[in-house]
């Protein structure tokens, strides 16, 4: 049990979308669901993630598929706002 749990987290480890989405930056892309949309889009092959979420896909997109829906689920509110163009002039981050 002990190896299972630590083989999830390690390859949970390797990159959450949502996370990697937020920080992108690119103009046009993706808001809402964000994470969970680049994860679906590398599970279907997508060809060219960083042209068009500004940010690589996880390399195992299908483990980090329901972590990055949970954190764009929680997200929801403030991703909302900015693709409505409400700005929170938010500072920091990673």
């Amino acid at each position: 049990m002990t190896r299972v749990l630590v083989l999830v987290l390690a390859l949970t480890m390797t990159g959450c979308a949502t996370v990697r989405t937020l920080n992108a930056g690119k103009p046009g892309a993706p808001v809402v669901y964000a994470g969970t949309r680049l994860d679906w889009y590398a599970i279907e092959g997508g060809c060219c993630a960083m042209d068009r979420f500004g940010a690589q896909a996880p390399r195992y997109p299908g483990l980090d598929l329901p972590g990055s829906a949970l954190l764009d689920t929680l997200l929801l509110p403030l991703s909302l706002l900015t693709a409505a163009g409400v700005g929170f002039q938010a500072q920091g981050g990673l």
